[in-house]
């Protein structure tokens, strides 16, 4: 959701007892301390390898499975919650619901994913309108009509920066950057059915064969629908996406917010953006009442318009042909469903089996029903005591924080004073939110499989545009209960923590202290050093993009925040490709920030009295077990070239690696100069 580092898109939190501190009572060596001791490959040497060493046994039997491209901790939990969300969404009907319900709309949607008949039935009926309206383009204004049509809202703030769907741009809502009183819709950047521009314009010799393998994807769907000379238009989607991909902004800039504050009014957009009619686009869009709209990436929209102007009509009917196939697919006759996983699981992930259809069809009721299904979700799996034990964790982690601002010798008076206003006004949801969705509106037909889930993306849509004009909700939620995350939104200044991710194994209230702070307290530590990032430098306690630091502290920040650059660059991924220190840094802060603040919480826990040693470890070594245990991880190496390209996120296995920066590891396993990971303590990162 999201500058999107403010996201952690593999986000831990937890739930937790609801005492003051977690106990630190001595445990017996039989008890469950929340560590996988059997995972540990003794082996090797922490200070040279500590991912290795805390997850090798595992590594070295750990198979992913047929149909998903990485296996780990998080795939762990998140096949748990599918579990339960399946149960509850195939039994939504056993009670005959009434029509309209949301109970019965589950259901219709469910059986309809699940009925392959009817959709071999339908075949490209349900998309006969979005072809004819293509078919029917005439002139360049009957283009900017069907490309205004087809704008549809992005809901998932990690990608809300870099819209890579099937339409040329995206649409976000929510409060302005300068002014946190008014909703504001912001212009994002789209055009692209591969995950990202590096995709198309990269020398890499992967991504030059994913090319290749890309237009014969196309090809072979177009042929699918019966269009003739597929191979000649394949080559006209491939080639004029590629201009799109020049024309979009980097994922680097795309992450500036301050690159993204351009608000533009109606008439600036024929002037700064030539070439689309732009007053028939919001016409057909419904943004025509707009004063104003917040164009994330300017050169982009200036680039993307042009096109509009220079391209053929023709090139942009193939375009939009192919697209809407293309988004289709998985709801099309096995044929097309085929196609697209065939290119988008096999070939770009490396997965070689699709999921049976039943696992599906229950993400695909939990994206377009998500609320529906998180009501019934945490009627079962999420009781008040789990959201009370949640924000007591929560809590604590918040006063370790603020007592380290306390004790940060470099940050001065003013700045820490502007910290804590924003400490005290965060806003932390657990669990669930305030105010549910309302369905009401939206048509769930048990027959009409692709036609549920058209309805339902422009539902979304409708609920989007809803809010301009509106007053700001802050309490609003962008993750549905049952989503296995949690993110930070600097404009609300308010942290979402949903129930899939409050429950083992990243929480257990049954083991040791040091393995629930080190796992998830250093996660929830991530979520709110967020708001305190180089992100969260840029916005103050009410949202508003304002930086809060002093000179002298922002400088202090960068020259540490550079340091933690190069340590990342320094990672190889994959052969020849490391991980960009710059891509990910807003992560590798909140990482660092995390893991500092969930130690001084462990060690506040305690009370003073010593840790206990359980199974020969201390309490200390257990902590950052525990850490480098939950970002456990194992992935295929083209899902890994994927999430280099497109993530703001490292690899798991360097996310690991952060204990390095904290001056308690290296005592705790003895890491000596001259390991592979020892780094002076001048080079320990040392920002919260």
């Amino acid at each position: 959701m999201q500058r999107n580092r403010w996201i952690l898109a593999a986000a831990i939190a937890t739930a937790l007892c609801g005492t003051s501190a977690i106990a630190a009572t001595p445990a017996p060596s039989n008890a469950d301390i929340g560590l996988d001791l059997a995972g540990i490959d003794h082996s090797v040497k922490p200070g040279d390898e500590f991912f290795d060493y805390a997850n090798g046994a595992w590594l070295k039997t750990a198979q992913i499975p047929a149909d998903r491209s990485s296996v780990g901790t998080f795939l762990k939990i998140f096949e748990a919650t599918e579990k339960h969300t399946a149960d509850l969404i195939k039994n939504a009907g056993d009670s005959h619901p009434a029509a309209g319900s949301n109970a019965r709309k589950i259901a219709d949607y469910y059986a309809a994913y699940m009925d392959e008949a009817a959709i071999a039935k339908h075949g490209l009926a349900p998309l006969k309108p979005a072809l004819s309206a293509i078919d029917a383009i005439a002139s360049k204004g009957d283009l900017a009509r069907v490309l205004g049509g087809r704008l549809r809202a992005d809901v998932d703030p990690v990608n809300a920066t870099n819209f890579h769907t099937e339409n040329l741009f995206g649409l976000f809502v929510t409060q302005g950057l300068e002014d946190p009183g008014h909703t504001v819709a912001y212009l994002l950047q789209g055009g692209l059915a591969m995950p990202s521009r590096d995709y198309y314009l990269s020398n890499d010799p992967h991504m030059v064969a994913f090319r290749g393998k890309y237009h014969d994807y196309v090809a072979a769907l177009l042929k699918q629908a019966g269009i003739a000379d597929a191979d000649a238009k394949a080559n006209t989607v491939v080639d004029l996406e590629t201009k799109i991909a020049k024309a979009q902004e980097s994922l680097i800039d795309s992450q500036d917010v301050h690159k993204a504050n351009n608000l533009w009014s109606m008439a600036d957009f024929a002037q700064k953006a030539p070439g689309l009619d732009w007053s028939a686009y919001f016409k057909a869009a419904h943004l025509d009442g707009q004063k104003q709209i917040d164009v994330w990436q300017p050169s982009a929209a200036t680039g993307l318009a042009a096109l509009v102007a220079s391209e053929p009509l023709d090139a942009w009917k193939t375009l939009l042909t192919f697209h809407t196939l293309d988004a289709a697919a998985p709801l099309l006759p096995k044929a097309y469903d085929d196609l697209h996983f065939g290119f988008y699981g096999q070939t770009l992930q490396g997965t070689p089996q699709q999921q049976p259809r039943w696992k599906l069809a229950v993400g695909a009721t939990n994206t377009d029903l998500g609320d529906a299904v998180g009501q019934l979700y945490v009627q079962k799996y999420f009781p008040a005591s789990s959201k009370t034990e949640v924000q007591q964790l929560v809590k604590n982690l918040i006063a370790a924080f603020d007592e380290r601002l306390d004790t940060l010798s470099w940050m001065t008076p003013a700045t820490r004073a502007k910290a804590k206003e924003k400490l005290v006004t965060l806003k932390v949801g657990v669990g669930y939110p305030e105010h549910w969705r309302d369905y009401s509106a939206l048509k769930i037909d048990a027959d009409d499989p692709l036609g549920n889930h058209l309805r339902a993306v422009r539902h979304e849509y409708e609920h989007q545009l809803a809010k301009l004009g509106q007053p700001v909700d802050r309490g609003e939620w962008w993750m549905t209960p049952q989503t296995v995350n949690a993110v930070n939104l600097p404009l609300q200044n308010a942290l979402n923590f949903p129930a899939a991710i409050l429950q083992a194994p990243f929480f257990d209230p049954k083991a040791d202290a040091a393995a629930n702070y080190g796992a998830i307290g250093a996660i929830i530590g991530h979520e709110i050093s967020h708001s305190f990032d180089n992100t969260g430098a840029d916005f103050d306690a009410q949202g508003r993009m304002e930086n809060w630091w002093t000179p002298a502290d922002e400088a202090h920040f960068k020259s540490a925040t550079a340091q933690l650059v190069k340590q990342f660059d320094q990672y190889e991924a994959l052969p020849g490709l490391h991980v960009s220190g710059e891509q990910t840094l807003g992560e590798n802060i909140a990482d660092v920030s995390g893991l500092t603040i969930a130690y001084l919480a462990y060690h506040k826990s305690l009370g003073g009295k010593p840790a206990p040693v359980i199974d020969g470890l201390s309490g200390d070594q257990r902590f950052f077990l525990a850490f480098g245990q939950a970002w456990r991880s194992k992935i295929r190496d083209a899902a890994q070239r994927q999430r280099l390209a497109t993530d703001v996120h490292a690899p798991a296995e360097f996310r690991a690696l952060t204990v390095r920066n904290l001056d308690a590891w290296y005592p705790a396993f003895n890491v000596q100069p001259g390991q592979k990971l020892y780094l002076a303590p001048d080079q320990r990162v040392k920002i919260w």
